[in-house]
Order: C-alpha cells, then sequence, then structure tokens
C-alpha cells in the first residue's frame, strides 16, 4: 500500500498548495476556459441531478474539450484519461460483442449507454458527437439493470446536442501510418423562433498500422434534431451511424499447455513487434446503427416526465484472424480464424422516468420513479477455421516464429476462403440465437435530512425472460424475477466543499442452465455482486480543484464453478466466489491561471475466494493489471500575444498482467509507462493542433485473456475551421 500513501500525500500537498493561492484572483479567470476541466455534475448516475459532492456514487468523466485539447478521435481513445480504466481489446466491428473492452475494479466492461440509455456500438466509436464521456464505477444494477452493466462499472456517452444559433467547424488532420481525417460539424435553426433545431456531426477517418499489413476505415454519421413548441415540452431525436471496414488487430491467445512451463511473458517469446504474421485481404465489414427518441414534459414545477425510445442494431460480415500458442513448444504457433456471416444482434430500449423534487414538511426529496423495457434479439452467426496449417493427415499443426523467409502472407483472405468453401455443407457454425426481454421497475430517493446529510435508497425490481432460438444447444426457456437495493449516505462536512461519503451498490447476471455432478440439469440462482464503499470527496476555490478517494469492497457470490465428474465432465455447481476490493484516488485542479492537471492512481486486488483448485486465491486472468495510474497536464496563455496557444503532456502506466493464471501456469503482459503530448494554437476562427502519442516508442501490450501489440510513436496535426 505504499503507492497509496504516497498519493494521498501529493493530494495533500494540492490541496494546501492550492489553499495558499488568492481565491480571488482564481475567480476573474476565464470560467469558459475553467469549466473544460473542472468535474462535471451527473445528471445520469442516479438519473437525477446531483452535485459531485452530494453523489454518494464515485465517477470520472471527461468532456470534449479536453478531448480537443489531447487530438483525440475516438471513445477507446479517450479512456486513458479515466482514472481506474485499463482498455483490454479493441473493437473489431463483430456484431454483438465486437466492441471494445475494458477493465474496471477488476471486472470487463464495454460501451452500453448512451445519455444513460441504450446506445450499444461494436465498430470504433468516433468521438465526433461526443460532449462528455461518463464511467459510473462499481455495480450499478439497481438503475441500469444486468444486460448493460458490468460489476466494475458502466461506461455512458453523453452527446452533442443542437443549440439555438447558426454555427460550426470543419477540420482535416493526417498524420502517422497512414491516417488521414475529414469531420464536420454543422449547427442550425430551422425555424425563426429557434424551436426547431438541427445539427450533424460526422467523420471519415482511415487509419494504417505500425506491422506489415493491417487497417481501419471508419465512418461515422450523427444527426440530431431538437423541438421544443412550449417552455414545457421537448423532443430530441438522434440517429446514429458507425460503419467500420478494417483487418482486426493482431491478438494472441495463449491457452494451456507444457509451453508455460518454459515462458512466462510476451517478451519470452521474442516475437517480431512490428509483424503482423498475417496476409492480405483479412477484413470484416461492421456496422452498428442506433436511433433514438426523448420526450420530456414538466409536469408542475417540481415533478418531470422523460420518455426515451432507443433501438440498436449491430451487423457484421468478414474473417477473425487470430493466432495462438499451446501444447510443448514455445516457439511455434498457430493460426486460426473465426469468420461472421450475415451475422446481427438488435435492441430496443423503452424508458419512462418520473423525476421529482419537493419537501415533505421540512425535509427535501428527490425522486426518480422509472420503468425499463429491454429486447435483445440475437441472430449471431460465427464459422471457424479451426487451424489453418495442415498436414497430410488434415491435423492442425503449428507454424515457426523465428524461421527466417517463412512466408506468413500464405494466410490471408483467399486462401482462407478456399478453406470455407472446401468445407461448404459439412461446417459446424456456432451460432447465438433468440429473444431475451427485460421489464424493471425502480425506485430511487434522495432525502436530506439536514441541509448537510442526504441519504440515497433505491430498489428495482427485474423480470428476465430467455427465449433461446431452436439451434441452441441448451434452448431452454427461462423467467426470473430478482431485486436489486441500493442505499448511500453523504454527509457534507463543510457544505458544497468536502464530504464523506458511503454507499452499498448491487447488480446481478442471469446465467444459463447447468448441468450438475450426477448429470442433471439445474436452473442457476441470478449471480450478484454486492459492493462497500467509502471516502471522501472535495470541491474546493468554487470547484477549481477537486478530488475523490475511495475504498471499495465487491463480493461477487453464486459464480458457477467447474466440478468434473466421471458422469459429467462438463459438471458445474453455483457456490463460487470472487472478491475485489481496492483504492482510488482522482484529481481535477486548476491550480493557477492557465495551468490545469487531471490525475488519477488505483489499486485493486481480486481474487477467487471459493473456485476450481487451479485458480483459488488467484486474480482472474481478465481482471487487468492491479495499480494504474494516469495524469495529463496543459497550459495554454490566456492573455498578451501568445493568447490562445497551448500545450500539454500526460501519460498511463499499468503493472504487469497476469492474463494467463492458473496452477498449470502463469503467462503476463509486462508493465508499461505511455507518454504523449500536444500543443495547439485555438482562435476565434481556426484552430492549429498536433500530438505525438507514445513519443518514448514504448512496445507494450494489451490484452482480455490476449496480447495485444500497441501502437509506436505517431504524431497526427490537425487543421479546423470554425464558421
Amino acid at each position: 500500500m505504499k503507492q497509496v500513501l504516497i498519493c494521498a500525500s501529493l493530494l495533500g500537498s494540492l490541496l494546501v498548495f492550492a489553499q495558499e493561492k488568492d481565491s480571488t484572483a482564481l475567480k476573474s479567470i476565464d470560467e469558459v476556459i475553467i469549466n473544460t476541466y473542472v468535474k462535471k455534475d451527473s445528471d445520469y448516475s442516479n438519473k437525477m441531478p446531483l452535485k459531485a459532492i452530494e453523489n454518494p456514487q464515485v465517477y470520472s468523466s471527461v468532456d470534449k474539450v479536453i478531448l480537443e485539447n489531447q487530438g483525440i478521435f475516438t471513445v477507446d481513445d479517450a479512456f486513458k484519461n479515466i482514472t481506474g480504466l485499463q482498455t483490454m481489446w479493441t473493437s473489431n466491428g463483430r456484431a454483438g460483442d465486437g466492441g471494445a473492452y475494458v477493465s474496471l475494479r477488476g471486472f470487463v466492461s464495454s460501451n452500453s449507454l448512451r445519455n444513460g440509455v441504450l446506445g450499444a456500438v461494436t465498430s470504433t466509436i468516433d468521438a465526433v458527437n461526443l460532449e462528455k464521456l461518463e464511467v459510473l464505477k462499481g455495480p450499478s444494477g439497481t438503475l441500469f439493470g444486468s444486460l448493460l452493466t458490468s460489476y466494475g462499472g458502466v461506461i455512458n456517452r453523453v452527446t452533442k446536442r443542437p443549440f439555438e444559433t447558426f454555427g460550426g467547424n470543419v477540420s482535416l488532420a493526417g498524420g502517422s501510418y497512414e491516417t488521414y481525417r475529414a469531420a464536420v460539424d454543422i449547427n442550425t435553426p430551422l425555424t425563426n423562433d429557434k424551436k426547431l433545431l438541427f445539427r450533424l456531426n460526422s467523420a471519415y477517418t482511415n487509419e494504417g498500422t505500425f506491422q506489415t499489413e493491417g487497417f481501419k476505415r471508419n465512418l461515422a454519421v450523427a444527426p440530431s434534431l431538437s423541438y421544443k413548441p412550449t417552455d414545457r415540452l421537448s423532443i430530441n431525436l438522434d440517429m446514429e451511424l458507425f460503419q467500420m471496414k478494417s483487418m482486426s488487430d493482431q491478438t494472441f491467445f495463449f491457452y494451456s499447455g507444457k509451453y508455460l512451463q518454459k515462458v512466462n511473458n510476451i517478451r519470452d517469446l521474442n516475437l517480431d513487434y512490428k509483424n503482423s504474421y498475417l496476409g492480405k485481404d483479412l477484413t470484416n465489414t461492421g456496422r452498428s446503427i442506433n436511433f433514438f427518441g426523448q420526450v420530456q414534459y414538466k409536469i408542475s414545477n417540481s415533478i418531470t416526465s422523460s420518455t426515451n425510445f432507443s433501438s440498436s442494431s449491430s451487423y457484421s460480415d468478414g474473417f477473425m484472424p487470430y493466432l495462438y500458442f499451446m501444447g510443448d513448444d514455445a516457439t511455434s504457433m498457430y493460426r486460426s480464424d473465426q469468420s461472421t456471416r450475415d451475422s446481427r444482434k438488435k435492441s430496443i430500449n423503452f424508458q419512462q422516468n418520473f423525476n421529482g423534487d419537493f419537501k415533505i414538511g421540512s425535509l427535501r426529496n428527490r425522486v426518480v420513479l422509472g420503468f425499463d423495457y429491454l429486447r435483445v434479439n440475437n441472430s449471431q452467426n460465427f464459422y471457424d477455421v479451426n487451424g489453418f496449417d495442415k498436414n497430410a493427415a488434415g491435423e492442425s499443426v503449428p507454424v515457426p516464429l523465428h524461421q527466417p523467409g517463412f512466408n506468413y502472407t500464405n494466410f490471408n483472405g483467399a486462401a482462407l476462403q478456399s478453406m470455407y468453401n472446401g468445407m461448404a455443407g459439412n461446417e459446424k457454425p456456432y451460432l447465438i440465437s433468440g429473444i431475451q426481454e427485460n421489464y424493471a421497475v425502480y425506485l430511487s430517493n434522495v432525502l436530506n435530512i439536514t441541509n448537510n446529510l442526504n441519504v440515497l435508497m433505491a430498489l428495482r425490481v427485474d423480470n428476465f425472460n430467455n427465449k433461446p432460438g431452436a439451434d441452441v444447444a441448451d434452448g431452454k426457456k427461462m423467467n426470473q424475477t430478482f431485486f436489486s437495493p441500493k442505499l448511500g449516505v453523504v454527509y457534507e462536512v463543510i457544505k458544497d466543499k468536502v464530504s464523506l461519503f458511503g454507499n452499498y451498490q448491487n447488480s446481478f447476471k442471469n446465467l444459463s442452465y447447468y448441468v450438475d455432478g450426477s448429470g442433471a440439469t439445474n436452473t442457476p440462482l441470478p449471480e450478484q455482486a454486492n459492493q462497500m464503499e467509502g471516502g471522501i470527496k472535495t470541491s474546493l476555490f468554487n470547484g477549481k480543484v477537486s478530488s475523490t478517494f475511495s475504498y471499495y469492497n465487491i463480493k461477487v457470490k453464486d459464480v458457477l464453478r467447474n466440478v468434473p465428474t466421471v458422469e459429467a465432465p462438463n459438471a458445474q455447481i453455483q457456490d463460487g466466489t470472487i472478491v475485489s476490493r481496492g483504492v482510488e484516488l482522482e484529481v481535477n485542479a486548476y491550480l493557477v491561471k492557465g495551468f490545469t492537471a487531471i490525475a488519477g492512481f488505483t489499486y485493486n486486488d481480486s481474487k477467487y475466494t471459493k473456485a476450481d483448485p487451479s485458480v483459488l486465491d488467484r486474480r482472474p486472468n481478465t481482471s487487468g493489471s492491479p495499480y494504474l495510474a494516469n495524469l495529463y497536464a496543459s497550459y495554454q496563455f490566456l492573455d498578451g500575444k501568445l493568447k490562445g496557444l497551448g500545450f500539454g503532456v500526460g501519460g498511463n502506466y499499468a503493472s504487469e498482467n497476469k492474463i494467463y493464471n492458473s496452477a498449470d501456469g502463469v503467462f503476463s503482459l509486462p508493465s508499461y509507462v505511455v507518454l504523449n503530448a500536444s500543443a495547439y494554437y485555438d482562435t476565434k476562427r481556426f484552430r492549429i493542433g498536433v500530438k505525438v502519442d507514445n513519443f518514448t516508442n514504448e512496445r507494450y501490450w494489451i490484452g482480455y485473456t490476449t496480447a495485444n501489440p500497441q501502437k509506436l510513436i505517431n504524431a497526427v496535426g490537425t487543421v479546423t475551421y470554425k464558421f
């Protein structure tokens, strides 16, 4: 815990330093610039407006100006600013599950929410229409359900909305690895009374690779329409199209085998970092289309109705090559593919919320009463070649890693398609089909017992129906009802400046049928996670220095674990337990005029406390790195001849990541420090910016039980014209 004490000491030093500054001078700074770095309050973490200082839930956020100053084009890249978040897998466009995956508090999470409702995207999410990125920490099933959340947290995109004046910008960018991009943001009122407003954000990006083969081409189109016929009624309609044609990032998998006794770190393999080990035309086309509708009506001065509808559709078709290790030899690998063909997943979400802010006696109540319906229709079709390289007997064989002159390009689109053509009629596809429906009612109330003390109480009743397709092996219907509570307490030691908080949060997951040791089929209970958390929040100097320090303990129970028997080799029992505990520290500071900093540090200790003997008391291989840190500091000239010139530097640290962690072997990705820098000149009519990512040329890997090499040093410049 030495790192924790050091970071706590740094936080104290920052606050003392800030206290010594003239707060009157700080108040005179341009509020527009200040507010781009001050931590924003959230309307979504508890489905009601709450100040960060009075919110018992921990969340991180970063807005569009920070992303613009850093030259960030995608939500995936924006994650580096979120304390405690580690990217594990980048987007590959595959229908249903192709989006980016991250680790939060030791658990896997993914993009799922947009403005608080369903907004899943399985391809790369362009940041062209992103107003703010929020990450709500901990199990959040009480207000968001089980299908859109993870035990570690929830990712919510807050998008740009139309405004009442004509304006916008056009930008062009270009840089390393054949990167080029064009983007546009146009806003205009459509009526003279400015009640009907329209905004369009769109971008096209081409990106090459630092390896021998690979590319990504992304198109984003996001129109938005806003209509406010009266002061009480507003209507918003939005659409998002994200289309991606790409060759998926190089991915190595690591399966059990004696090779794990010879190597235990990705660097032990002596891989050629710049070699993709693949040929041409191994491409995939992915597409996500989302529609959103919202009607807000002010019933009275204290009660508001919000009716929300969203639909999400993903599609993919093409190759998904991957590489893996198994067996005895660590000097050779296997090459394989899992393709999708006309694969689809469609979801709809209807949500009705009634928000109230009123007093009962002398006690203030902020209430949300909601109904939520979610329907997911799966029609995902996976086809695979289990081993591209064969011997004369048709058995899969590995290929050498280091043989000079070996032709890795023979694993290409034409050769792979020829293999699939030869299998026609004899393929055994893996299909995911059927319909899942979820009905829920939830009630949440923030009760102000005193001016400084508030208590949040919430409860969700959730009914889950699973109707698998006829082609699914365990195609049994399931109907389960579950209750999910939440409790939070906040005491503001100094009103609006310093608060102590604690929370109990719950989430859950509906599981599939399982077979016990006798071979009988059993209906599982919902797996559930319970979190206890406490900490301190500060918001000093009119919010210019804010911080959060917390300790959490998450216990996941009723986990299915393997107990193979002679009668049932795949037998399971539902008594497994995972415990994940840790600390988080986040600081957002505007210390002196023009200088800002955002910083974070987290430590997570996650392990199986009741599990298969092979993993008992070990860290799960999907938990990511135990230690994470992030920092971004920038300075902008606000006066004089250099007014508008700014520059920044930042980076991320991650400790060793055990992507295979079992009694039969351990395999790790090494720790890394990645540093980035940016500079820009911003005026009323134009902006010029440049960024250099990974300027130390660090060779590093991320992984979700996998090893995925990341970009070497790369630079991109952007020119923007504003109107």
